[in-house]
């Protein structure tokens, strides 16, 4: 039976509660309580049309996985739903503004153009979650920063007119030592989401990793794979370990070539840039009496689920439920590498999540000037694959991690910021730039190929030293500067004046 919109709208409290989801009705009554991101944001759709806030957040199969059968209702017939026609605010019309000049994607010639053009043109709230970090994004500065405080000593008189930068990772042969790393909701910066990372990971031989948070669902990710392309998975290891298991297992089954369990996540950092979006979100107000939490942003919104318990004991457990390589990401000191070791697990991911997490973390690149020596002199070095990721933005950032002893680096946010200005297209561009750059860079520090990349061509005395990093113009021109109070309200007095007009 189809339903109309008039019955659907009926249902419109938190005590009958239905809505619209790509023409489909479902009962969410029982659900309020449970949803991670709160029961106010459902309430506001109660009895309407809730895909255009449901799809950038939540895969499509979300619903018939973790909704009851008997809660849903039934196809609607969507002429009979009555849209809200909701003025364009003046924000709106000015970003619409800034689309329409953008910079040809030819203008775009390293990857912190792309982010500058992102900044300009994305929604607040989906900048606010890609580019946000924890507390007073430090550590974000950090991870770009650190690299900046090693130094090239180039060869000369190497032949190096037939360079070569292709690599393996976990055994895939790739055609340049980074991956694309995992990051969530990319339908917020791109109506296909995460399937553009896909498309583009195909055309440049490149491993993309899939994300337990992803607006695609996992399977529209692994299909839109073609050929022999490899992908791993990212997890977050649910509080549930059934459900944890079961994730585990499909994606093997579907034939992910590596398991890739965040272990810096035990409880989300504060991304006070994500919490201040939702604070101005006009359908956040107290008004009808219900109390709400206006301060956990979208991050939140969509983790509640992961387990705080996970622990080293936990490890044996997950090698005994899949064959494939299991690297832990998220790892920031040596004696964790050491431990990765004698657990054997196949990799570690010397990363600090961004810096979304722990503020005042080092960087990536830190740990592995600090880890590999150590290995070293333990004859452990071939024992495990040692990855980086944070603050990655030129190929001789990826130059200087291989020569420290990393197998490969992780490249997330340009992408993704790529992905939200030109969609494929700018993501396309954006791994093309880093081979051109990996090309140039490698002929002139004099190394031919992937194996010639050692630590005897770094200089890394300044490295350890925090205060002695480069100004970097460029990239402080993208990164936003925090606001004091009084300017933010001053912000906002000329927000309504604009309003009024």
């Amino acid at each position: 039976m189809t339903l109309t919109g008039v019955e659907v709208a009926k249902h419109n409290d938190s005590k009958n509660c239905w809505v619209i989801i790509h023409g489909r009705a479902y009962d969410v009554t029982d659900f309020l309580p449970e949803h991670p991101g709160g029961p106010k944001i459902i309430l506001k759709y109660a009895g309407k049309d809730a895909t255009e806030e449901f799809e950038p957040i939540h895969p499509p199969d979300t619903l018939e996985k973790y909704l009851d059968k008997s809660k849903h209702l039934g196809p609607v017939d969507m002429t009979t739903v009555i849209t809200e026609k909701m003025e364009e605010s003046p924000d709106e019309k000015e970003r619409q503004q800034r689309i329409a000049e953008m910079p040809l994607l030819e203008q775009c010639y390293n990857l912190l153009d792309f982010e500058a053009v992102a900044r300009r043109i994305m929604k607040k709230g989906a900048w606010g979650y890609y580019s946000s970090a924890a507390d007073d994004e430090i550590t974000l500065r950090e991870n770009h920063a650190a690299f900046h405080r090693i130094w090239f000593r180039p060869k000369i008189l190497v032949d190096v007119e037939k360079v070569d930068f292709t690599t393996t990772m976990l055994g895939t042969k790739v055609d340049i030592p980074f991956y694309v790393t995992a990051t969530a909701l990319g339908k917020l910066g791109h109506v296909e989401g995460e399937v553009v990372l896909t498309r583009a990971a195909r055309k440049h031989n490149v491993i993309q990793m899939i994300p337990t948070l992803a607006s695609c669902s996992f399977d529209e990710i692994i299909d839109a794979a073609e050929g022999d392309q490899v992908q791993w998975l990212q997890l977050y290891v649910n509080k549930d370990r059934a459900i944890t298991q079961r994730i585990v297992e499909h994606a093997e089954k579907r034939g992910c070539k590596g398991l890739f369990i965040t272990v810096d996540a035990p409880q989300l950092g504060r991304r006070e840039k994500d919490m201040r979006s939702k604070f101005t979100d006009p359908g956040s107000n107290v008004q009808n009496g219900q109390q709400t939490d206006n301060s956990q942003g979208a991050a939140r919104a969509i983790s509640s689920f992961i387990d705080p318990r996970l622990c080293w004991a936990d490890i044996p457990w997950f090698r005994s439920i899949t064959k494939m390589p299991i690297i832990l990401k998220g790892v920031q000191r040596v004696e964790d590498v050491l431990k990765a070791i004698e657990a054997g697990v196949q990799g570690v991911v010397l990363s600090n999540h961004g810096g979304r997490q722990l503020d005042f973390a080092r960087s990536g690149i830190e740990v592995l000037a600090e880890t590999m020596p150590v290995l070293r002199e333990l004859g452990l070095e071939d024992k495990i694959e040692i990855y980086i990721d944070g603050g990655i933005r030129r190929a001789t950032d990826i130059i200087k991690a291989l020569c420290l002893g990393a197998k490969g680096v992780g490249i997330g946010r340009p992408f993704l910021y790529a992905m939200s200005a030109y969609g494929f297209d700018g993501v396309d561009r954006a791994m093309q730039l880093l081979k051109d750059e990996m090309e140039m860079n490698m002929r002139l520090i004099g190394a031919a190929s992937v194996e010639e990349l050692n630590p005897s061509l770094m200089d890394t005395r300044s490295l350890f030293n925090h205060g002695s990093t480069p100004a970097d113009n460029l990239a402080y021109a993208v990164y936003d500067p925090l606001v004091n109070p009084a300017q933010r309200a001053g912000m906002a007095e000329k927000m309504k004046a604009k309003a009024k007009l």
